[in-house]
């Protein structure tokens, strides 16, 4: 999914008037999330350039987590909005789905990638 399929799906999901700009920010809090907390601790993490996104990033940058994992975007992107429109009871209901879609990519991740190795010297 990239940046403008995130955004559309949201925005047909839940009305809003924020800004492309604050949703942008919003993926870029997510994949930095996405990336320091998953794909950095695998094998391979040090592959993958991540540096952000803007508002003058390109419409088509592909997010981070793979297609199948896809709706986990518009999941954040439509609980940030319930979070900044102070509605909490809607907030609690989005973030849930979010965390529910995030675990099972954190955990599809953790299948199919080998963990970096940490070695411990013992003296």
């Amino acid at each position: 999914m990239n940046i403008n399929e995130a955004i559309t799906r949201a925005d047909a999901l839940k009305g809003n008037d924020f800004d492309r700009s604050d949703k942008v920010a919003w993926l870029s809090e997510l994949d930095h999330k996405i990336y320091e907390e998953i794909v950095k601790t695998h094998e391979g993490g040090e592959d993958v350039v991540f540096e952000g996104y803007t508002a003058e990033s390109p419409a088509d940058t592909e997010l981070l987590a793979d297609r199948a994992y896809a709706e986990l975007y518009p999941a954040w992107l439509c609980a940030q909005i319930d979070l900044h429109n102070s509605e909490i009871a809607k907030y609690n209901n989005s973030i849930t789905q979010f965390n529910a879609l995030f675990q099972a990519f954190s955990r599809w991740y953790n299948r199919t990638h080998m963990p970096k190795s940490t070695y411990f010297t013992y003296f």
